[in-house]
């Protein structure tokens, strides 16, 4: 069972930076693929991806965030620690962030929420004027 615990998140005037963290329990030792990435749900909207690794470990931004947001990824012995640095924030970046992870062959999920098989419990980032 892989566990993800996301960290990093509060509130911040527009315009302001924060980090996530995600700490996953997963390591390329005990899975030979895995995929992460970040999504975030705001009130009465649909949860949406963010920014992700694809097999190949290229990286994947929603348009709304391109340029100012910067995910990366920290592959340890034994386990494995997922970034999103998001810079110049705005009022519609309010919402809970999720870390996600894939785990299996084939190609990841992309912005495919269905498709990812763990999820942290978020962590919630309120954007203010």
């Amino acid at each position: 069972q892989v566990q993800l615990v996301e960290s990093g998140g509060g509130s911040v005037q527009s315009g302001g930076s924060l980090r996530l963290s995600c700490a996953a329990s997963i390591s390329r030792y005990t899975y030979s693929q895995y995929c992460m990435g970040w999504f975030r749900q705001a009130p009465g909207k649909e949860r949406e991806g963010v920014a992700a690794f694809d097999e190949d470990g290229r990286v994947i931004y929603a348009d709304s965030v391109k340029g100012r947001f910067t995910i990366s990824l920290d592959k340890g012995n034994a386990d494995t620690t997922l970034y999103l640095q998001m810079n110049s924030l705005r009022l519609e970046d309010t919402a809970m962030y999720y870390c996600a992870a894939y785990v299996g062959r084939g190609y990841c999920p992309g912005f495919r929420a269905s498709g990812w098989t763990y999820w942290g419990r978020g962590t919630q980032v309120t954007v203010s004027s």
